[in-house]
């Protein structure tokens, strides 16, 4: 069989040559062109988000115009991403893919804690601490009440990492990072130390931890590059609610990647990365201490089995 004898419908054999002869008759040779990707999932994907690009230029009638935007944005999210940004996570955050993913493959089982996206600002390798230190370093291991107050207001956040039969977990790791009180992380602000705002805990033998901080605010997204231009575009804002990010995990554990946000921020229903469901708003409650007043977070983790892997850093 040659392949004028299986050519699509739309195409033209010249010379035993399948060739397009209209719009929709290019889909079906680029898909015969893919089937030989030896690997199965590979395979699928491939196909079916070139199928979905396909059809999308065709039901939209894209302009050439539009087409050379398009691919201009893509390269233009590229050049942005380097040492202290990810412009191509980002761009996925507010597109709803990263959130869509993270529903779609972290499902909680009942009484399991929600994941959430892992955003573009997660570093590996951060500093481990002991139980009760402080990650912000202007704080250190000063007392709260010796505290400027222009600095933010303490924070004092504490759990349990509990397995998935339910059995407190000793030795999980709690991995988590936040803005500061003026909404930017460490690496966007040169004022701020290296690794500010970020440190790993281990669990003691009935998987508790306990660190302190400063009370996150909300912030805006960053917005001076092409994710910027498109929320601009679509006149919606960038302003995140305030949270911390939290990654626990351990043995025999699936890596939970989650967020926790508070539940008197003002962006709660518009978050533009849409990273807030009902099960990621905390309670950051307010107290008095030593005449000072102070933020407290009781947060537990209930984790799923499974083999605990770790995703990569967006930046360095």
């Amino acid at each position: 069989m040659n392949a004028a004898d299986i050519k699509p419908p739309g195409t033209a054999s010249l010379q035993g040559l399948l060739l397009p002869t209209t719009p929709e008759s290019l889909w079906p040779l680029v898909k015969q062109a893919m089937q030989g990707t030896p690997e199965p999932r590979a395979r699928q994907l491939l196909l079916g988000l070139s199928e979905c690009l396909h059809r999308f230029v065709l039901e939209h009638a894209v302009t050439e115009a539009e087409f050379e935007l398009a691919l201009d944005f893509v390269v233009r999210l590229g050049h942005a991403t380097g040492q202290h940004t990810n412009e191509v996570v980002l761009a996925a955050d507010l597109l709803g893919l990263s959130t869509l993913v993270a529903l779609l493959n972290n499902r909680p089982l009942k009484g399991h804690s929600e994941a959430a996206l892992l955003g573009p600002f997660w570093r590996a390798n951060v500093p481990f601490y002991p139980l009760g230190s402080s990650i912000d370093q202007a704080l250190g291991d000063a007392p709260e009440a010796s505290r400027d107050p222009a600095l933010g207001m303490p924070l004092l956040v504490s759990g349990q990492v509990f397995g998935a039969q339910g059995q407190p977990l000793a030795d999980a790791v709690v991995d988590v990072w936040q803005a500061s009180p003026v909404g930017l992380y460490e690496n966007q602000d040169p004022s701020q130390p290296e690794m500010n705002l970020r440190g790993r805990f281990r669990t003691d033998a009935q998987g508790r931890y306990h660190f302190r901080s400063v009370r996150p605010a909300g912030y805006p997204v960053p917005t001076d590059g092409p994710c910027g231009e498109l929320l601009r575009l679509q006149q919606r804002h960038p302003n995140r609610p305030a949270h911390l990010h939290f990654m626990v995990s351990a043995e025999g554990h699936k890596v939970l990647v989650s967020q926790v946000f508070a539940d008197d921020a003002a962006t709660l229903g518009s978050d533009p990365v849409f990273g807030v469901t009902q099960g990621l708003v905390g309670h950051f409650k307010t107290v008095l201490k030593q005449g000072v007043e102070q933020a407290e977070l009781a947060q537990d983790f209930h984790l799923l089995p499974g083999e605990p892997v770790f995703p990569a850093a967006p930046i360095p």
